[in-house]
């Protein structure tokens, strides 16, 4: 087993409805995303915008940083 990439988080602006914001992920997450993206077929800017607008369906929405960790690993866990 090969050691994990432990790295700081990375900020970058996305455009989430037209509105630019700010995330900060791990590379490893950031990695993710941009995969997950591309296996939809769509852009980062879009597969965030659907997972902030499905963390409002929570009792308690997470912030939208934590809603990508949970999600991203929830795509992992369905394999």
């Amino acid at each position: 087993m090969e050691p994990a990439d432990y790295a700081p988080p990375t900020k970058r602006s996305v455009l989430i409805a037209g509105h630019p914001t700010s995330i900060s992920l791990e590379p490893a997450f950031w990695r993710a995303l941009e995969a997950a993206a591309l296996q939809r077929g769509c852009a980062v800017n879009a597969l965030v915008a659907e997972i902030d607008a499905a963390r409002f369906d929570s009792p308690r929405p997470p912030n939208l940083t934590s809603a990508i960790r949970q999600w991203l690993f929830a795509e992992a866990q369905r394999g």
